[in-house]
């Protein structure tokens, strides 16, 4: 199997304006550097499932999501890259114009196919697809697998020194994967992006190998809802690039750090607490954003 080099990954220590920073060391796991397309926590979700197809002797990958997903255009590159050939269950009517990230899906190579939200939320699969022939991954790579491949983010770059590890939460797969391979010692804060997302905690707990480990996950940060933003964050995003040149995006990680500058504010963390952000990439949500809204 074609690996990606996670080489060009960095952690990067930042200064931020907000009350009682100074007491708190912050830095970003800038995951979103490891590939322009596979970016951030997607490589790591998606290898050991690549692999395990591969080992099955199965050539197509089949997988869900929408319209804007990040989960959707990095399996067609990675798949591209694996000689692999890809389909993509598509969350509603197909659109007029494809969105950038659908756009680019197809021209990886990726057949699309459009399904009706009632369909979608039972994983139907269209009849024209002999899904005998597939390898099927979840919706943004959950299950055991892409728990497996998000832990290996702690093993390769978390150290114990960080007190809390952060990051923002779709499906739950990263965040469980973190859980599983930090020390008991450091506590793993979830920053939901999806409105209401009751069954989240349960859904992270089942891909736990220690079901009793404790984490906390933050529900008010989601900004009307998935894929949803206000200008108040946008507004965000571009103080925290001006502070910091670290780009993020509206979806994911613009919540996250967002959610951190307001629970510092709420003093959420003790003094001399050690913060690492993880970035799970995610840029190309962006184009749908007003041209020179964001100044990234």
């Amino acid at each position: 199997m074609q690996n990606i080099s996670p080489g060009s990954i960095s952690i990067e220590p930042i200064t931020l304006n907000f009350a009682a920073s100074e007491e708190i060391g912050i830095a970003v796991l800038r995951l979103d550097k490891i590939h322009p397309v596979i970016s951030g926590n997607k490589w790591f979700k998606l290898q050991f499932y690549l692999k395990d197809a591969i080992e099955q002797g199965k050539k197509t990958i089949l997988t869900f999501g929408g319209a804007w997903s990040n989960h959707i255009i990095a399996t067609a590159a990675a798949c591209q890259l694996n000689g692999l050939s890809s389909i993509g269950i598509i969350r509603g009517e197909e659109a007029p114009e494809l969105s950038p990230t659908l756009k680019q899906a197809k021209e990886l190579g990726t057949q699309l196919y459009f399904t009706s939200r009632e369909e979608y939320v039972q994983k139907k699969i269209p009849g024209e697809i002999d899904a005998r022939h597939c390898y099927i991954i979840n919706e943004g790579g959950f299950g055991e697998l892409g728990a497996k491949g998000a832990a290996t983010i702690a093993h390769d770059f978390i150290k114990e020194e960080y007190t809390h590890i952060c990051c923002a939460v779709g499906t739950g797969t990263m965040i469980a994967g973190l859980i599983n391979a930090t020390s008991p010692s450091q506590q793993v804060f979830g920053i939901s992006v999806m409105k209401n997302n009751l069954s989240l905690e349960d859904a992270v707990r089942s891909l736990l190998t220690d079901k009793t480990r404790s984490f906390e996950l933050f529900h008010e940060y989601h900004f009307g809802g998935y894929a949803k933003h206000k200008p108040g964050l946008l507004d965000f995003m571009n103080e925290f690039y001006r502070q910091t040149a670290i780009p993020s995006d509206f979806v994911y990680t613009g919540k996250l750090f967002y959610a951190i500058k307001d629970l510092i504010k709420k003093n959420s963390f003790p003094a001399g607490s050690k913060l690492l952000l993880i970035h799970s990439g995610g840029l190309q949500g962006n184009a749908s954003v007003s041209n020179r809204t964001l100044i990234f």
